[in-house]
């Protein structure tokens, strides 16, 4: 095995262990926490979103797609008020059968996280099959 994919490994434990770590430190100072993740998957294609937040200024997404012509991408922006918005995308198609999946995450600073998911996964000749999951805190302020 090489350097660089015993470095890569350690760096995606490493950044999922804060992701499950991070709810717990914001709760333990008061904050509110919340996050969503979904996955579609058909025929050979599939793709993943995740997205956390919490009210003390932190917010973490990405997602991955595998099986044919791929496309993953993630950012983050400051809403100017202290706040955060983070979006990722990805989707993964082998000609008519598809997988794709969408997190949103809305951090109001020192006020409340929302975080919803949806996804959708296709095979030509049968139903869409969607999803949708949401999920958010308050500080009770």
């Amino acid at each position: 095995m090489s350097i660089a994919k015993t470095n890569t490994r350690a760096a995606t434990a490493l950044a999922v262990l804060g992701l499950v770590l991070a709810p717990a430190f914001a709760q333990a100072q008061g904050s509110a926490t919340a996050g969503s993740a979904g996955s579609a998957a058909s025929g050979g294609t599939s793709a993943s979103t995740v997205g956390t937040g919490g009210t003390g200024s932190s917010l973490a997404t990405g997602g991955a797609a595998a099986g044919g012509k791929t496309m993953d991408r993630s950012h983050v922006n400051e809403t100017g008020n202290g706040g955060l918005n983070g979006q990722s995308k990805s989707m993964a198609h082998d000609g008519g059968t598809f997988s794709k999946s969408q997190t949103k995450t809305k951090v109001r600073d020192g006020e409340s996280v929302e975080s919803r998911t949806k996804t959708m996964s296709h095979e030509p000749g049968s139903k869409p099959v969607k999803s949708t999951t949401t999920t958010g805190a308050t500080t009770g302020q």
